[in-house]
């Protein structure tokens, strides 16, 4: 009995650690997130058999928090955009159906790339102050001057001139010829904008590895039902017997009330693992933006299936060529360099060149061509200390990019790494626990057969079922935790969204 309560809090325990491997504790999923989002510390899976991994991801589904890219947002990712309304039919979903939904409306990136087109925005600002400046006016002007009120007199001459008009339709141009800190502000921009692109493309690893967690998430739930609900027909066998053998006058009363609360807290544990089961498939539906009332299916299984001979120094230098975050990380490093440039360069001089042509006359029939041309070199005099103030910020900036882009190459080292760990302990664990499952099952049918031929009273029937529960809630949490791992290692290598399938393999 007191195991049987074990195995049903152990499972309880399952589901916060789960979705912390989504987006908090679970090593790759922090640095997922993007370029200069904080990273969360790593730590791998438990060796141990404790069947508490499929839940904290649960915990961090239902409040997650996501940050991803040059510009980090906060509790993006499992959120979405929904669009079209819910059926009366069940739809079927897949997990391919799942993540290409989940790349078109989930909100994290369609966020961040919202943030690459203001990216873009800043960097075709940056170029206008390259690029010559035309401007047209018209206008007409028509006045009366009172020449007494400037003390102006004269014999002969009205004091009153006009009413007269004047009008006038002109271009201006400006242009800067030689001006070094717009280049070097328009470079810095430039490649911010590249930065943000590639962090919205980073971010659709992201899409894909939240999106797919989520997916297997439903996965284990459904196995857990399946597992609980063969292991309420057990208990459903054992109170038969144990109700046939008081009948009989072979066993006390006691027996039968064991059996009956066993029975019972199948059916309590069987309630909670649908409820688990109806939350999660809510959570998958707001990271992919599916109506919430939208009844579905999953159509896909993830068996295991081992991933070996994995060598973590070369998967290390494939996630150095493919990780779009690393890329973001270095075009930031590239802007604090041009900025850097640009504040020591507001010292230098600005040539300029203005102009203007228009036509002015008193009507547009009785009027003549003009214009003005001006070339400019300004330069600033003295201004030391603000020179100086924007050239040490921009220095600081500079350093912070590139400290930050070094330790992120040894955070996506580690990334790797702990993924690969993730795998090798997991498979262990499903092989362990596996084999716990068919012991336990044994030993739970020889239980059974010692109670039925009077051997022995239905107390090691009530220790064997406890001891089957929590050998399957292991068994379940193990696969799970070997198949986000692997999902996570693409993740690690930059190849999420692409090649998900071949790391996780199965159907």
């Amino acid at each position: 009995m007191i195991k049987s309560e074990i195995a049903h809090r152990a499972w309880a325990m399952l589901r916060p650690v789960a979705l912390c491997l989504l987006m908090g504790s679970f090593p790759v999923l922090g640095h997922a997130q993007g370029a200069p989002a904080a990273q969360t510390p790593a730590s791998g899976y438990s060796t141990s058999t404790s069947s508490s991994a499929v839940a904290g991801a649960q915990n961090e589904l239902y409040n997650a928090s996501g940050q991803n890219g040059a510009q980090p947002t906060q509790d993006s990712f499992r959120g979405s955009i929904v669009t079209g309304k819910a059926t009366d039919g069940v739809l079927d979903l897949s997990l391919d159906d799942a993540i290409q939904r989940g790349l078109r409306q989930n909100l994290g990136l369609i966020l961040q790339t919202s943030s690459q087109k203001s990216a873009n925005g800043q960097r075709l600002e940056e170029l206008q102050e390259l690029l010559p400046t035309v401007r047209a006016s018209g206008s007409i002007e028509v006045q009366q001057v009172n020449l007494a009120s400037y003390g102006i007199s004269f014999p002969g001459v009205p004091a009153v001139i006009g009413p007269f008009q004047v009008v006038d339709f002109r271009a201006f141009l400006t242009q800067n010829l030689v001006n070094v800190s717009a280049l070097k502000n328009y470079l810095a921009a430039k490649h911010n904008f590249q930065g943000a692109r590639f962090t919205a493309e980073d971010a659709r690893d992201l899409v894909a590895l939240t999106v797919g967690n989520a997916y297997l998430l439903c996965i284990a739930d459904a196995a857990r039902i399946e597992a609980v609900t063969a292991e309420l027909a057990t208990s459903k066998v054992s109170l038969d017997q144990a109700v046939a053998a008081h009948d009989a006058g072979t066993s006390p009363k006691l027996d039968v009330l064991r059996a009956q609360v066993d029975y019972q807290n199948e059916e309590q544990t069987l309630i909670s693992a649908k409820n688990s089961l109806e939350k999660d498939k809510l959570a998958l539906a707001r990271t992919i933006g599916l109506p919430l009332e939208q009844a579905f299916r999953l159509t896909d299984l993830v068996p295991f299936q081992a991933l070996d001979h994995v060598d973590p120094e070369t998967a290390f230098q494939q996630a150095l060529k493919t990780r779009k975050d690393l890329k973001a990380y270095s075009e930031q490093v590239q802007s604090a360099a041009a900025s850097k440039t640009a504040a020591w360069a507001y010292q230098l001089p600005v040539a300029s060149f203005s102009g203007d042509y228009g036509d002015i006359g008193t009507t547009p029939g009785h009027s003549h061509g003009t214009f003005t041309a001006t070339g400019e070199v300004s330069a600033p005099v003295l201004q030391i200390a603000k020179t100086r103030g924007q050239e040490q910020v921009a220095e600081a900036q500079y350093e912070q990019a590139r400290a930050k882009l070094s330790d992120q190459v040894q955070q996506v080292n580690q990334d790797v790494r702990d993924s690969l760990l993730d795998i090798q302990s997991a498979a262990k664990l499903v092989e362990s626990t596996h084999s716990n499952v068919e012991l336990a099952n044994e030993a739970l049918s020889e239980a059974q057969q010692r109670f039925h031929a009077g051997v022995s009273d239905n107390l090691p029937v009530s220790q064997a079922q406890s001891q089957t529960e929590q050998a399957n809630d292991q068994y379940i949490s193990a696969l799970y935790q070997h198949n986000v791992a692997k999902l996570s290692l693409a993740r690690a290598l930059g190849v999420a969204q692409s090649n998900y399938k071949d790391y996780l393999g199965g159907k």
